[in-house]
C-alpha cells in the first residue's frame, strides 16, 4: 500500500483529508510545533478524530518541531491577542512562510522514512503565495533535488470549497475537528475569523453544525 504524509493541524480540511486518503492508502499524520497559541487545542483534538476515525490504514501523528518565536514576534499568532475578528478579510490571518516551514519539515521525516508524497488539506479560494498549486509543483521539485529524495507534494481538496467539504464528508465526525484561533481548551471561541468561516461554511452546506462554540 502506498504511503503518503499529510500536514494535519486538527481542523476541518486536513482531518477530512487524512479520512479520504486512507481509503486507499497508509496515511501518517504529521503535526508541526511552531509556538502558536492554539496547538495543545489541535493536537487533542487531532487524536480524539483519529480515535474516532478507527482506520487502521491511519498511522499515530507525529509531532515535528520548529520554534518560530524569532520570527513572529509579537504576531497575534503568538501572542493570542488582537486575533483577527469574524468581521475581518481573510489576509488578516495570512502566517507568512508558514507552509513553507510545515512542508520542509515534513519533507525530511519522508526522507528519512520512506514517504514520498505530502498531502496538504489547502482549498480552492486560498488567497496565500505559499497555497498555490504552482508553488506546490515547485517546492516539492526542489525539495526532491535537496535531499535527494523524491518528493511530491499534493493539495488533492484544492477543487473544493469549505462547503463542499461539509456537504460530501458530513458522516465523518467533523465535530471533532478545530477551526478556530483562539479556542478554550477545544471548545471554538465562536467570535474569530475562522470561526465564522467555519460557520458560514455549514450553513451554506445546509448541514448540521454540531460545533460547541463559546460564543
Amino acid at each position: 500500500m502506498e504511503k503518503v504524509s499529510v500536514l494535519a493541524s486538527g481542523g476541518l480540511d486536513s482531518s477530512v483529508l487524512i479520512a479520504k486518503l486512507a481509503d486507499g492508502a497508509e496515511v501518517y499524520p504529521i503535526y508541526v510545533r511552531c509556538g502558536f497559541k492554539w496547538e495543545d487545542a489541535e493536537l487533542a483534538v487531532l487524536r480524539l478524530f483519529v480515535h474516532a476515525l478507527g482506520n487502521p490504514n491511519v498511522r499515530r501523528a507525529t509531532i515535528l518541531s520548529v520554534p518560530t518565536a524569532a520570527l513572529y514576534g509579537d504576531h497575534w499568532s503568538v501572542t493570542g491577542a488582537s486575533v483577527p475578528a469574524a468581521d475581518e478579510p481573510d489576509e488578516n490571518t495570512y502566517l507568512p512562510g508558514r507552509n513553507i516551514l510545515l512542508i520542509s519539515l515534513a519533507a525530511i521525516w519522508c526522507s528519512t522514512h520512506g514517504v514520498s508524497r505530502i498531502a496538504i488539506g489547502s482549498l480552492g479560494g486560498n488567497p496565500f503565495p505559499d497555497a498555490t498549486p504552482d508553488f506546490f509543483d515547485n517546492f516539492g521539485r526542489i525539495l526532491s533535488m535537496g535531499l535527494g529524495h523524491n518528493i511530491l507534494v499534493e493539495a488533492p481538496l484544492r477543487g473544493l470549497h469549505k462547503e463542499d467539504l461539509i456537504r460530501q464528508f458530513k458522516d465523518l465526525p467533523l465535530q471533532l475537528t478545530l477551526t478556530c484561533m483562539a479556542p478554550l481548551g477545544s471548545i471554538h471561541c465562536g467570535q474569530c475569523n475562522k470561526c465564522f468561516e467555519r460557520q458560514q461554511a455549514f450553513h451554506k452546506a445546509g448541514i448540521l453544525d454540531r460545533t460547541t462554540y463559546l460564543g
